[in-house]
């Protein structure tokens, strides 16, 4: 797996640690078919790659390339038809609680109140509710909503409905969080400011982040890399190192490395979208 860093800057020390501790999550040559009626469909081919502790991983690449199938494998939620995922040395055969997961809608219970939205997790993995209520109150102030633990989802605005699926993810303490397009139905101002606090709540919690988007932007913004994968069958084209300070600041998006950064990316894709 290649690593392209930024010509002429260096990574942050941070960026660079997390990079070189040892392996949260390993991905060995995965491989994944599809049968259909039309005959089988290869989704991924022989990917390979990994995430350190406390790193945040954007995938980025066309549509239907895989990424949203490499997090179902990754969560357990599907088998591979080759290789093999290892998190935390332990080989992934099946849904693990030491996954958190945020999807592109927030699929919240519309009868249940937030605070009960972020705990279902806890009820669902047969955990005591009582003692995480102290915890989910905190993640609601993490994430700016302790004032709404008692309102319904049809009560909250897209991007707070979201900030609730992301305490939801992280109410069990998971060693992973993967996120599949988690902004992607939110208007392009909302998508913004949630970037930035994703960003502040990733810096606070320091969980190993598993991140797909279709965004360039977006995964320069958040990432310290970012997996660029072909069409599909998606396989793996390039890691590109993300050599920006953190905290990013709304300031990044104008700066000259991030826009060399966002180019380098975009070289990697036609003007139709599809990966070269």
């Amino acid at each position: 797996m290649s690593v392209t860093p930024l010509r002429g800057t260096a990574a942050p020390a941070e960026a660079a640690a997390r990079r070189d501790a040892p392996a949260r999550l390993e991905i060995r040559d995965l491989s994944v078919v599809y049968a259909s009626r039309q005959g089988n469909v290869k989704a991924l081919d022989r990917l390979s790659l990994s995430v350190g502790d406390g790193e945040f991983v954007a995938v980025l690449g066309p549509s239907g390339c895989g990424k949203s199938t490499l997090l179902k494998i990754v969560s357990g939620l599907l088998r591979p038809s080759g290789g093999q995922v290892v998190l935390g040395g332990r080989p992934v055969v099946g849904p693990r609680p030491d996954v958190g997961i945020v999807f592109q809608q927030p699929t919240l219970l519309p009868w249940k109140t937030v605070l009960d939205n972020v705990l279902v997790p806890i009820r669902a993995l047969r955990r005591p509710v009582a003692e995480y209520q102290d915890k989910a109150m905190d993640l609601l102030r993490l994430t700016g909503l302790e004032r709404f633990a008692g309102h319904y989802p049809n009560e909250l605005s897209g991007g707070m409905q979201q900030r609730v699926a992301v305490a939801r993810g992280l109410i069990h303490d998971p060693a992973l969080l993967l996120m599949d397009e988690p902004f992607a139905a939110l208007d392009a101002m909302t998508r913004e400011r949630m970037t930035a606090e994703l960003q502040a709540i990733w810096m606070k919690t320091g969980k190993s982040v598993v991140f797909i988007t279709h965004s360039i932007p977006e995964a320069v913004f958040l990432a310290d890399r970012v997996v660029v994968l072909s069409e599909r069958p998606g396989r793996l084209l390039e890691t590109i190192e993300i050599d920006l300070p953190r905290p990013r600041r709304a300031q990044t998006l104008g700066e000259p490395r991030f826009a060399a950064l966002c180019n380098r990316l975009r070289a990697f894709f036609s003007v139709d979208g599809h990966a070269q």
